[in-house]
């Protein structure tokens, strides 16, 4: 019996587990939204812009499936904020090259 309500528990685990996959639309499961920055600075106004420019198109067309406008508006703030993280991870490198070469 034990051995029953342990198999039964595991499973009920398992599908606990599988729900929040499950909720979310297919086409957030394979899509992944993209900015091209090798042909822009980083490091200066004009080409932070350009990039921002960039990553409202990205998110616009990453979000167009989604109908419900609240949802809309969420992925795109998702996707724009999780797009400034990453930027400032490639700004803090190109500004700690950028001091680093001009030290030596």
């Amino acid at each position: 019996m034990k051995n029953l309500t342990a198999q039964v528990s595991g499973i009920a685990m398992l599908a606990l587990a599988a729900l929040p996959i499950a909720a979310l639309p297919a086409s957030a499961l394979a899509a992944t939204a993209s900015v091209k920055i090798s042909d822009i600075n980083l490091l200066s106004p004009e080409g932070m812009s350009t990039f921002n420019k960039r990553v409202d198109w990205a998110a616009r067309d990453f979000c167009r499936a989604e109908r419900n406008l609240g949802a809309a508006a969420a992925c795109r703030t998702a996707v724009k904020a999780e797009m400034s993280e990453k930027v400032a991870v490639v700004r803090a490198a190109k500004l700690d090259k950028a001091s680093t070469f001009a030290a030596r």
